[in-house]
């Protein structure tokens, strides 16, 4: 493994996402699963009667949900739990998720106004690009100079909208484009000691363009993020992996020889070559 002497990418916040499209959770560790994913990212998803995902994309009225989640001691059941309130009610309502999944659905059906149910999957969690289902990553920089581009968005903010698991320090921005190669191709890297397969830039849907806490639309933030995207893009990148300029992050592979380890904040990432 060559590690560039120049820069040193360190994974320095780890955020995973337990119940798809509901807020994230910052941890200083997260395993491996065996389907190549971090255990517990979108390991639950809420479905409705048709079996189809209820997430941001279908209704921003997700949005309007805060949730916490204690996993503090994962090995114990009782302690896989949520707390959740609305955005007009803050009373919280928590429940169990090994326990009282179907009390959960049954409350979240009573919110949206129609029956939903919630589904697991241990291994690989409900990625939205079956292709490239590990970790999405991103560097600080990257993510400082978008805020850049919208005037009244900070970082927190950016985190939310974005939602990517994996965040480098010690890059300029958009280096993590240099983590995927030209089509049908993928770049090894090492993030601690984990394999990963850089796969493409991670295309972005509707979600990023809403406030994440109330759901209102940023006026033309699309339009905005895709130009300066555009007039930012770093040198030696393969520019034919952009049919268009609104993807940010990098979608990756997990090989399954590598569940069972451990990513930790403080990891650096190294390049095979």
């Amino acid at each position: 493994m060559n590690v560039t002497t120049e820069i040193q990418p360190t994974l320095t916040q780890i955020s995973i996402y337990p119940i798809k499209s509901l807020d994230g959770k910052l941890v200083d560790r997260a395993k491996i699963s065996t389907g190549g994913a971090l255990e517990f990212d979108r390991r639950w998803a809420i479905i409705d009667d048709r079996g189809k995902v209820v997430n941001a994309k279908r209704t921003a009225k997700i949005h309007q949900l805060r949730s916490r989640f204690d996993f503090s001691d994962p090995d114990a059941a009782q302690q896989l739990v949520i707390n959740i309130q609305t955005a007009d009610d803050p009373t919280n309502y928590k429940f169990c998720l090994t326990t009282e999944i179907t009390e959960l659905a049954r409350w979240l059906s009573a919110f949206f106004g129609f029956p939903v149910s919630l589904i697991e999957n241990t291994a690989t969690g409900f990625p939205d690009d079956l292709n490239a289902y590990g970790p999405t990553i991103v560097s600080t920089a990257t993510l400082e100079t978008v805020c850049g581009w919208f005037p009244g968005l900070d970082l927190t903010e950016v985190r939310r909208r974005f939602r990517t698991n994996l965040e480098l320090s010690g890059v300029p921005a958009f280096w993590e484009d240099r983590l995927f190669g030209a089509p049908e191709s993928v770049i090894d890297f090492q993030l601690g000691d984990v394999q990963f397969y850089g796969i493409n830039p991670c295309q972005r849907c509707i979600v990023p363009t809403r406030d994440a806490l109330t759901g209102d639309i940023s006026l033309k933030f699309q339009q905005i993020f895709a130009h300066q995207r555009q007039q930012t893009f770093p040198a030696g990148v393969d520019k034919s992996r952009f049919n268009h300029f609104y993807r940010l992050a990098l979608n990756t592979q997990i090989p399954p020889f590598e569940a069972g380890k451990f990513l930790k904040t403080g990891d650096f990432l190294g390049i095979r070559y």
